[in-house]
């Protein structure tokens, strides 16, 4: 195919090579990045703070309807998401590739423009990874750095009874974008001829294609003197996270179904598809918001904080984990998010 390169006439180090070389380092404590056996970085005097994931197409993503900047793009933002849940800076990325010979080099110049995008955006160092082949199909494995004071880090066990429960931005809305997405696709594998209706949800659409994650929540929370209790980033559901705190911190909830934000586009979506929408911010995942707990004594400073809601409060174990409906009515709230197995 005209304009079209082949992999194998770069080979492995060529291809890194090709792919890495608009990538400059901006990180103090990157030392050395790509183009050795291994990258070195320096702590500078702070805790480490280390996290991977993996994306597999078919599973994680689809390419019918993910163009690949912006899955380069949210490669790299689901992996300095978890950093920041820890209260943490990331600093560093590692991204390895499996990819079936359907992929050129221009594809794959692409998806690292994405990549290239978000590490300008976040302030983080491309410093390494991996290239193979795979039999089928694309498969991405990112590896995020981060550092912050020991003092610093929130893990997901410190909450307590009593404690006050915040989330950042809106929720569902990444379900909702997927929902059209899947929705046109049917639809075009039905009949090619069929134009592609997106409705002009740019909002929906884009959180799902392209979310960001919460750095101006965590530089606020650092502003504002205080420290959470415990912390989460919301990936597979809202419900789901609340259950994790809970677990770790050996507690129980209540959340507030009239305080969870959700985008009146969310709402109004969610309806057409004759869904729930706070069905869909509890169980839907991917909207990479900040779910965190804080001491009573910070309500002060949490209550003056851009784009922050108070959803609910922490309770003792005994009680478990509810919602409390508009109505008044208390359930026994359930985690049907992502699952991936």
């Amino acid at each position: 195919m005209e304009g079209r390169t082949d992999v194998n006439e770069l080979g492995e180090f060529g291809l890194i090579e090709h792919l890495t070389k608009y990538f400059v380092d901006v990180q103090e404590s990157t030392v050395k990045s790509v183009g050795d056996d291994a990258a070195v970085i320096q702590s500078l005097g702070l805790e480490t703070v280390v996290s991977t994931d993996m994306l597999v197409e078919g599973i994680h993503f689809d390419l019918m309807y993910s163009p690949l900047k912006h899955l380069g793009y949210k490669s790299v933002v689901v992996n300095v998401s978890d950093i920041y849940a820890m209260n943490a800076v990331p600093s560093q990325i590692m991204i390895s590739l499996a990819i079936s010979n359907r992929f050129s080099v221009e594809a794959l110049d692409e998806f690292y423009a994405g990549v290239l995008a978000a590490c300008e955006y976040y302030k983080v160092d491309l410093i390494g990874g991996d290239m193979t082949s795979s039999p089928k199909g694309m498969i991405v494995s990112v590896t995020a750095i981060g550092h912050a004071a020991k003092e610093s880090i929130v893990y997901r066990d410190g909450a307590k009874a009593g404690d006050i429960i915040c989330v950042s931005g809106d929720l569902g809305a990444a379900y909702i974008g997927l929902q059209i997405l899947e929705r046109e696709k049917q639809l075009f594998l039905d009949d090619p001829s069929v134009k592609t209706d997106l409705e002009d949800q740019e909002y929906i659409i884009g959180r799902q294609l392209k979310p960001e994650a919460r750095w101006d929540i965590v530089k606020a929370i650092r502003d504002g003197g205080f420290k959470p209790t415990a912390m989460i980033d919301i990936s597979d559901g809202l419900a789901s996270e609340v259950f994790h705190l809970c677990k770790q911190s050996k507690t129980g909830a209540v959340i507030e179904e009239s305080k969870i934000p959700i985008h009146p586009d969310t709402e109004s979506m969610a309806l057409k598809f004759q869904l729930d929408p706070v069905t869909c911010a509890l169980n839907g995942g991917e909207d990479y918001e900040l779910l965190f707990t804080v001491d009573p004594d910070d309500l002060g400073k949490i209550i003056t904080m851009d784009d922050l809601f108070i959803i609910g409060e922490m309770t003792e174990a005994a009680d478990g984990i509810k919602l409390k409906t508009t109505s008044g009515n208390m359930h026994t709230l359930k985690a049907q998010g992502w699952k991936h197995f």
